[in-house]
């Protein structure tokens, strides 16, 4: 065996004094002392709570995140439906989809975005229901 020792010619290996020698009896884990285990749990903890802390941030996020989308998606169709009006027509597709947009409305985790939706979820039913009579006859 060779050792690679910067640039220059290849010098045969040798065994150090300071590197242990290979035991054939195979791999065995050291036991661990109790009061090295005592001292690790504590920081496993936190660590966890921190990892589970993240996880809830994550959650929300992606919760607000759908949410979100949603009262774009509502938002966008009360658009269409009010041009549909000043053009004169009734757009039926449009009160379908508001409908169903309206009636599954995802919580958001943040208050303020939960307040908003819930007050664009209310627009689109008071549309809902000025166009109740379109929309069943």
């Amino acid at each position: 065996m060779t050792w690679v020792d910067g640039i220059g010619p290849a010098m045969p290996a040798m065994r150090s004094s300071t590197r242990p020698a290979v035991r054939a009896a195979g791999f065995s884990v050291p036991t661990a002392r109790p009061e090295a285990a005592a001292a690790a749990s504590p920081a496993v903890e936190v660590a966890l709570g921190g990892m589970l802390a993240l996880q809830e941030a994550e959650y929300g996020a992606v919760r607000d995140r759908e949410a979100r989308r949603r009262g774009q998606d509502i938002l966008a169709a009360l658009v269409r439906l009010q041009r549909a009006m000043l053009a004169g027509e009734r757009d039926l597709p449009v009160l379908r989809q508001l409908a169903e947009l309206a009636e599954a409305m995802p919580e958001a985790a943040d208050p303020a975005l939960r307040q908003a939706l819930r007050e664009v979820a209310l627009r689109a039913r008071v549309e809902l229901a000025r166009h109740a009579s379109v929309m069943t006859g």
